[in-house]
């Protein structure tokens, strides 16, 4: 719209046009109010019924609510409006009616549940709270963009049709490729691997992953956003390294920039993670969850960790850390074994309270090596043809993690659920909108 000026930048006496939706009417007899609100703010529209023409009075102040208008008028300084200015109207268009049945109530008065607030997507972004999240939400994927160029990283984009599964397993989609069958892709794993035996080096990724698991919980989705990171020549220390600095770029990227949208989501008190996080081994997290007395059962060498384990250890040691040196045979087999110790893979994981949220380490780069990593997990490794043979022509020593996008921004916000975090979620039940 041609001289349209945005509501936060509308200044006493000035002459403006500001479009957006009516987000409220008050007609109070004589003089009536109409609140218009765009992605920067409302600002009020004062209607003196006397001393207006009788249309223009009536077109401001009976339009439906969430109907898109454009005002056309003087700004004037009014203490007693919420942003300290009000419009004087010469013209007010209507330039698309909203129904007056509203499926939910953008201006937040009346609660919607989560189901329909997916549901009405649109409509749900315009209330301050769910927009305030994917505010922070484009915050955070461009803090972390940042720092992986601060770390030398080039960004890569993947094929997510692919012709056989990362780890293989049932937890594929398949799809139909041209009369073949295909999958849509579980990870970029494979293929990142094999960026860092060419000229690149360093390479991150931001994309969706798919993975047909038939979960029903407030922390899994079906199409999720995972965050990336490969580096020739790093251990999985150096990779442990690169994801804390990435998580903490972040949380301070949103500290830094984002403090208008946690004030609307009530976090006075945020704040970057400081310190190093502690780096547990899996033996010592097994013993210290055993001493907790939480479980019913204490934990052996080679079990995965409960979800209430993982809260008890959680609570204990703090908001991140990491665990290490997990047992081999519960770790994919790309990750490296220690070399004197066959027994204990490099791989870790970063941990939240509330649940895993990075999976990385270092990988196995010795071809013999990796197709016996292969064969001893039940995958053929000639499917697997186009990434092992490059594994023959010079594979550096290399490391990299998986950093799940959603629940970093779930942990951070401490949303209830992380289809909050998604724009359009895609479960076992929900393939629409």
């Amino acid at each position: 719209m041609e001289n349209r000026t945005y509501t936060a930048d509308a200044e006493p006496g000035d002459h403006v046009t500001v479009a957006g939706w009516a987000h409220e009417i008050r007609d109070l007899g004589g003089i009536a109010f109409l609140i218009v609100r765009d992605t920067t703010g409302k600002i009020q529209v004062k209607f003196e019924k006397d001393e207006m023409d009788d249309d223009l009075v009536e077109t401001g102040v009976n339009v439906n609510r969430e109907s898109v208008v454009a005002v056309t008028g003087a700004v004037e300084e009014e203490d007693r409006a919420p942003t300290g200015v009000e419009v004087v109207p010469e013209s007010v268009e209507v330039v698309a009616e909203a129904d007056p049945e509203l499926p939910l109530d953008p201006s937040g008065k009346v609660d919607a549940d989560l189901s329909t607030r997916l549901d009405n997507r649109t409509l749900d972004l315009r209330t301050e709270e769910s927009k305030a999240i994917f505010e922070i939400r484009a915050e955070v994927l461009r803090s972390v963009r940042e720092q992986f160029r601060d770390l030398r990283c080039t960004e890569i984009n993947t094929p997510k049709i692919v012709a056989t599964g990362t780890e293989g397993g049932t937890e594929l989609f398949p799809i139909t490729y041209f009369g073949e069958e295909a999958f849509m892709n579980q990870s970029p794993q494979l293929f990142k691997q094999l960026m860092v035996g060419s000229g690149l080096e360093r390479v991150f990724e931001i994309g969706p992953i798919f993975r047909a698991e038939e979960h029903n919980t407030p922390r899994h989705l079906n199409e999720a956003t995972s965050i990336d990171f490969e580096s020739a020549f790093y251990d999985h220390e150096d990779a442990m390294d690169a994801c804390e600095s990435v998580v903490r770029a972040a949380y301070e990227g949103v500290a830094e920039n984002c403090q208008e949208e946690l004030a609307t989501l009530g976090y006075d008190d945020f704040e970057a993670p400081s310190g190093d996080f502690p780096r547990l081994t899996y033996e010592e997290a097994i013993e210290r969850i055993n001493a907790t007395g939480e479980l019913d059962e204490q934990l052996v060498w080679g079990d995965d960790l409960p979800t209430e384990g993982e809260h008890a250890l959680g609570q204990e040691v703090g908001e991140h850390y990491f665990i290490t040196d997990w047992p081999s045979e519960i770790k994919p087999f790309y990750i490296k074994d220690h070399d004197d110790d066959p027994e204990l893979s490099t791989g870790f994981d970063l941990m939240h309270p509330s649940m895993e949220l990075v999976s990385g380490g270092q990988r196995e780069h010795r071809y013999d090596h990796l197709v016996e990593g292969f064969e001893q997990q039940g995958l053929d490794p000639d499917a697997f043809e186009y990434y092992t043979k490059m594994f023959k022509y010079g594979m550096p020593p290399h490391a990299g993690w998986g950093l799940g996008g959603e629940r970093l921004i779930m942990t951070m916000l401490g949303l209830d659920n992380i289809r909050e975090a998604v724009l359009f979620p895609r479960d076992r039940q929900r393939l629409s909108p």
